[in-house]
């Protein structure tokens, strides 16, 4: 599938939307009243600056790219979110395969875009939720015991692959837009990770790995592996 060249523009994500009306709010109503009632102007110039800091570290977390993936999508995988390569490694999968498989992981810090994409083309077969604990999610056992979604996605060569959203320390809510029985296509969101988070991608042995260990991703844009 070939895409059209496109400038990249940033948008702020419908998630952090009604975020950053209501922080805004609050920040100026914290400013205004520091104004009223300080009878010495330096509070108020402390508290001000301290709120633009704050708020505009909240406009860069929510802030969302628009990335068309600029190759032929056939038997690609796409690192569905910025961040950096943690793992890749052939690991023993219980949840829903329950066979070996690679995994690619790729942690997101706060800095991040945490929109995440599709990692391939093809149709969602399965979406679930599970409820888990809060560890770092750059620790192994995060991926099978921290709260985490995961997409079941069925390529068009007949390829099954697993992207696995998963909770951080920090991170405690995981928004996920896939639905069972939906055509999926890279460069669509998948979902989205608030704060500090992870996202595993499970490949069928034998996919040949594009990336490294240590190595920083663009989500929708790092082609991480190619299956057979």
């Amino acid at each position: 599938m070939n895409r059209l060249k496109k400038l990249k523009k940033i948008r702020i994500h419908r998630e952090g939307t009604g975020i950053l009306i209501a922080s805004a709010l609050l920040l100026l109503g914290i400013n205004a009243f520091v104004f009223v009632v300080s009878d010495y102007k330096l509070p108020f110039y402390i508290i001000a600056i301290a709120s633009i800091i704050v708020y505009m570290l909240m406009v860069n977390f929510f802030r969302c790219p628009i990335r068309l993936f600029e190759q032929d999508t056939e038997k690609i995988v796409v690192a569905p979110a910025d961040g950096k390569i943690v793992v890749i490694e052939e690991v023993d999968e219980h949840e829903y395969f329950h066979d070996k498989r690679l995994m690619i992981s790729i942690f997101m810090n706060i800095t991040n875009v945490h929109a995440n994409w599709y990692p391939v083309d093809g149709t969602v077969k399965h979406v679930s939720h599970q409820n888990g604990k809060f560890m770092k999610a750059w620790l192994p056992k995060a991926s099978t015991e921290n709260e985490r979604s995961m997409v079941i996605i069925e390529t068009p060569e007949g390829h099954t692959v697993m992207a696995r959203q998963i909770a951080g320390a920090v991170a405690r809510r995981i928004v996920t837009y896939a639905k069972a029985g939906e055509d999926c296509y890279i460069d669509e969101h998948m979902g989205f990770i608030k704060f500090g988070s992870r996202v595993d991608v499970y490949l069928p042995l034998g996919t040949e790995v594009c990336v490294k260990m240590g190595q920083k991703t663009t989500g929708n844009e790092t082609v991480i592996a190619k299956l057979k």
